[in-house]
């Protein structure tokens, strides 16, 4: 199996039950606890709060909060493109 066959595989879930069930038998507590922290920190540096401010909040070093701010910066990234779309 290859990266791809698992990208099929995410592709493949349309259901949210599912997709939480598959989530959880693949990957850890800790996991998914990163997981949801690189969303959290994503979504409040779209809403606008700086770096600083996110770092105190979510506890967490600037380095991280940077590779974020990189992220919504790709004007192509799919990421920015969610946040355009939910920003309507």
């Amino acid at each position: 199996m290859q990266k791809q066959d698992i990208y099929d595989i995410f592709c493949s879930v349309s259901n949210r039950n599912e997709m939480i069930k598959l989530m959880n038998e693949l990957l850890t507590k800790s996991e998914i606890s990163d997981l949801t922290l690189r969303w959290n920190l994503l979504c409040m540096l779209n809403e606008g709060l700086s770096q600083r401010e996110i770092a105190a909040k979510l506890g967490v070093s600037l380095c991280k909060i940077t590779r974020g701010a990189k992220i919504l910066k790709d004007d192509k990234g799919v990421v920015k493109k969610i946040f355009d779309q939910s920003n309507r």
